[in-house]
């Protein structure tokens, strides 16, 4: 499958190439528009059913994938996704996982599985995220989407870095969480309070814009926001 990402200065979309036979699964309503030798169907995805009440009710994800086909002879599709921000590939060799943040998973080629992961107790109460997060694992290329723009930072051995929680996306290396300064009163009067520290080797991606923010921004202007 050849594939491009489009329009990455602004709400960007992906444009794939499937050749006869191949199969690419999709967040559900990714599709924007595909060929007419194309054909399009709703599953539960890796793990059957079960497997799609872990995503639904314990990261907040869809129920179903959307499977894309080239059954006909090649064509292409077109995939995005909900949120403005941005779209990147990571190319997964079977070594390793993503742990993906909620509305992250976008779309991924055949060998790619998509199931839940359980964070420790830390992690659970105190992430945005939550107890469970998405576990990407397999051979083929992922693509995950974030609210504003993808950043990638890759560590050294032993080098550390610390996030604010509410601006990952994906990561494959353990972290902490701690405060994000000396004290809890300094921690909550800098307004980030809880941070997520990060040691290398390894690679984190991060969204430039956290959606928390966002939304209480709205709120602040007076916008109405639903459940």
């Amino acid at each position: 499958m050849n594939y491009e990402i489009l329009h990455q200065d602004a709400f960007p979309i992906i444009q794939c190439d499937l050749n006869a036979g191949e199969t690419l699964k999709a967040e559900a309503d990714a599709m924007i528009s595909m060929t007419q030798n194309l054909d399009i169907s709703g599953s539960t995805g890796d793990g059957g059913v079960l497997g799609a009440l872990a995503r639904k009710f314990l990261t907040g994800e869809s129920f179903f994938f959307q499977t894309i086909k080239a059954t006909r002879g090649a064509g292409r599709v077109l995939l995005g996704h909900s949120a403005p921000g941005g779209i990147i590939d990571v190319e997964l060799d079977g070594n390793y996982g993503l742990r993906v943040q909620k509305d992250g998973f976008l779309a991924a080629t055949e060998g790619v599985q998509v199931d839940t992961a359980t964070q420790n107790l830390m992690q659970g109460l105190f992430s945005r995220e939550g107890f469970f997060v998405l576990n990407i694992r397999g051979r083929g290329t992922v693509f995950l989407s974030s609210f504003g723009a993808i950043h990638t930072i890759s560590l050294a051995e032993n080098e550390e870095v610390i996030i604010d929680n509410g601006h990952l996306v994906a990561d494959h290396m353990k972290y902490k969480i701690e405060k994000a300064s000396n004290g809890w009163l300094s921690s909550m009067m800098s307004g980030e309070c809880l941070v997520c520290r990060f040691r290398g080797p390894g690679v984190v991606l991060i969204q430039t814009r956290n959606p928390d923010s966002f939304k209480f921004w709205l709120q602040s202007m007076g916008v109405q926001m639903g459940n």
